[in-house]
């Protein structure tokens, strides 16, 4: 299993911006590793953010 990580500095991303990182480093994985991104923890999950996993669980879309 690879283990990859990612930290960004607190004030330097934008909300939408660290949505795209999670979403482009899953789909790298994904691509060039062959893994499954039903078992990619990135702070999200499958290239979508926690917040916005949340927010479909509750019904609503992000």
């Amino acid at each position: 299993m690879p283990i990859v990580r990612v930290e960004i500095a607190k004030g330097v991303a934008s909300v939408d911006q660290k949505k795209a990182v999670i979403k482009r480093m899953t789909d790298v994985l994904v691509e060039e590793l062959g893994r499954n991104p039903e078992f990619i923890f990135n702070w999200g999950r499958k290239g979508l953010s926690l917040t916005d996993l949340w927010q479909q669980a509750e019904g609503g879309k992000p």
